[in-house]
């Protein structure tokens, strides 16, 4: 490891991560803004596709909040940035803006673990991401009315949870509610969290020395400036595309 707060497969992972989300937005703006039929994309099976590349890159955030000095400050940061994603979103596509996205489910995980990470750490990891996995596990389908795992258990959610708009964030949409990208915090801060116990092991130096290598530099550069990439992915990409098919920015 070249440096005591990078590692560099995390950084590789996370790069590439990034990059399939910079592709999957190039080809959501094709189909959905400017018609453009994409065969492959956006059919049944690519949206788990999609959620394994988010949930990666959400399970690597919590491992790397191990080496932040103030989960807090990062949090309320990236929570801000979200926030002016929503109100530019809200101009340019009014029908689906971008909700609670990626970005505001990371800064609520973040500022959540800041004030509980000293409590997590009276817990042994092992058990950490066990009961996250779970977790995850069981709220994953929230957005769909019921808590469960598959046909081990299955029980309905109230349904007063969906008769509200304000219920989103924790993973209780309403019938009418619609979001550019949404990534509500049930199930996706447990996955964070059990990252954040798996970061234990990574700090400590407890897993494999090639964790800590740089393989791919172009991946690992990727990785290292995610968050520049993806705030800064649309404002390119929306842009050039507006060229090409010759509409009007706004």
């Amino acid at each position: 490891m070249e440096n005591k707060n990078r590692v560099g497969l995390l950084d590789e992972i996370r790069g590439f991560a990034i990059i399939c989300m910079v592709v999957y937005h190039l080809m959501y703006n094709l189909k959905f803004i400017f018609g453009v039929d994409i065969p492959i994309f956006f059919e049944s099976w690519f949206y788990p596709i999609r959620d394994i590349f988010a949930g990666t890159f959400i399970f690597i955030s919590g491992i790397v909040c191990n080496y932040s000095r103030n989960n807090l400050k990062r949090g309320a940061q990236c929570f801000f940035i979200g926030m002016i994603f929503t109100f530019v979103t809200a101009y340019i596509m009014p029908q689906s803006p971008d909700m609670f996205g990626i970005l505001h489910c990371l800064g609520i995980c973040m500022m959540i673990y800041g004030l509980v990470q000293n409590i997590l750490k009276n817990i042994p990891s092992i058990i950490g991401i066990a009961i996250c996995v779970f977790l995850f596990a069981a709220t994953f389908n929230f957005k769909d009315g019921y808590l469960g795992i598959g046909d081990l258990f299955r029980v309905a959610m109230p349904s007063v949870m969906y008769s509200t708009n304000v219920m989103f964030p924790i993973g209780f949409p309403n019938v009418g509610f619609s979001s550019l990208d949404y990534f509500p915090l049930f199930p996706w801060l447990f996955l964070f969290i059990a990252g954040s116990f798996f970061g234990v092991y990574v700090k400590n130096g407890s897993v494999p020395s090639f964790f800590y290598k740089t393989h791919v530099r172009f991946f690992a550069l990727a990785g290292c400036y995610s968050l520049w990439i993806y705030i800064l992915h649309q404002v390119i990409i929306y842009p050039v595309l507006c060229i090409i098919f010759g509409r009007k920015l706004f």
